[in-house]
């Protein structure tokens, strides 16, 4: 890592996510390679043209605020103050200056399930009957707002809602606010809940969602070559940053290191990626850098592979742009927890964190036959042990915006 920078260390993790509403539960179903794909549980979606998604089971928000509470706040922020607030119970006792330390959010659509309840309303009923916290139940940055207030932090706050790959800008940047000494402290992540008729009906409708009825734990496939499509799901994942030499004082549990970050635009289409991954590989290659690393230090790729044709592909080319004709192994969550849009870069960041501090990669689920355009190694069938620690984590979304976490295990 270049010097003269404050490092950056990972001290509490927490998600609420399909398979698993604990870390350890989570990481059980990696690395048992199962899917999470179910017909949907929360409301009757048997006559959709997708009646299957991943959901996050038996989440209480019960646990995190009260009643009254819950009933103020959108299903996507409640589960980013449970992910959220897990991760610094796990981080230990921070006793930080609350003006030092901030919350740094991502999520792509933010509060869907209220915008939708509510414009029913409006228009089957009447404005009046409107409920009067609707809009601060539906904007995207109620996440970062009400975890700030719970945790009574008033240091830097924001949201990024870069698409899918919201949850992965959102650490990169609460990372560089530590390292440049603008806090001690921060609470970041992504978390999206859009498990609804308008999202699986218009992602439907651009083809690019898995239609596997009649098997939909196998339906998500990322890399495959009988990939068809990805399959909605909603969760959130959150992290605790801290300065390093802070961290280390107090004692804390130090799971990983953010030695680099690097985001760009493709500029070239807002939903498919450019040709040639152009704009994923110098995403690569800009974390990279940032992190003082080359390519054959990567002894492990946590990839976007959404399990769409376009997107696998085009993100196979980039990685062998970056890395030449061998690729570091790589594997997909998505096959298992599904596409969590906003929050995926966030949930999928924790697990590359597992993985390196654990020194195992897990399986990319539902990967059997491989696809000739793919010249990749694909984690497949059982977990891979990791004699190189160092991982890139990666999250592309529409409109061009790519983000590439480097991590490195202590």
């Amino acid at each position: 890592m270049p010097s003269g920078r404050r490092r950056v260390a990972i001290t509490g993790l927490g998600v609420k996510a399909p398979g698993g509403s604990t870390v350890e539960d989570l990481w059980s179903t990696l690395l048992a390679g199962r899917g999470t794909a179910a017909p949907i549980r929360r409301f009757d979606g048997s006559e959709l043209p997708v009646p299957f998604a991943c959901e996050v089971d038996g989440f209480d928000p019960a646990g995190y605020v009260t009643p009254k509470e819950a009933k103020r706040l959108d299903r996507v922020t409640q589960l980013a103050l449970g992910a959220g607030l897990d991760a610094v119970a796990s981080a230990g006792v921070l006793d930080a200056n609350p003006a030092r330390c901030g919350v740094v959010t991502g999520t792509g659509l933010g509060g869907v399930e209220t915008i939708m309840a509510q414009l029913r309303i409006c228009i089957l009923d009447s404005c009046e009957r409107m409920h009067p916290l609707g809009i601060p139940m539906l904007m995207p940055n109620a996440g970062a707002a009400n975890l700030a207030m719970v945790l009574g932090w008033t240091g830097p706050n924001m949201t990024i809602t870069t698409a899918c790959a919201a949850g992965a800008h959102a650490i990169g940047e609460a990372a560089r606010l530590v390292r440049d000494g603008l806090v001690d402290v921060v609470l970041t992540g992504g978390a999206e809940s859009c498990v609804t008729p308008f999202a699986i009906g218009s992602f439907w409708r651009m083809g690019v969602l898995s239609e596997r009825k009649d098997n939909p734990a196998e339906a998500c496939r990322p890399f495959d070559a009988r990939r068809d499509g990805f399959v909605l799901g909603e969760g959130a994942g959150f992290v605790v940053l801290e300065d390093w030499d802070r961290a280390e004082a107090r004692g804390a549990t130090i799971h990983a290191e953010v030695v680099g970050y690097g985001r760009n635009c493709d500029a070239s289409h807002v939903s498919s990626p450019s040709p040639g991954g152009a704009g994923a590989a110098a995403c690569m290659e800009l974390a990279l850098a940032d992190a003082g690393l080359a390519p054959a230090d990567i002894g492990h790729v946590n990839a976007h592979g959404t399990g769409t044709s376009l997107n696998d592909e085009r993100e196979a080319e980039a990685l062998v742009k970056v890395f030449g004709g061998n690729p570091p192994p790589v594997t997909a969550p998505k096959g298992s927890v599904g596409h969590l849009l906003g929050g995926a870069g966030a949930v999928e960041a924790i697990i590359t964190v597992l993985s390196v501090s654990r020194g195992v990669a897990p399986p990319t689920a539902n990967y059997a036959e491989p696809d000739p355009a793919i010249p990749l190694d694909v984690i497949a069938g059982a977990p891979r042990p990791l004699a190189n620690r160092v991982a890139l984590s990666n999250s592309f979304g529409f409109g061009g915006h790519n983000a590439t976490l480097a991590l490195v295990a202590t």
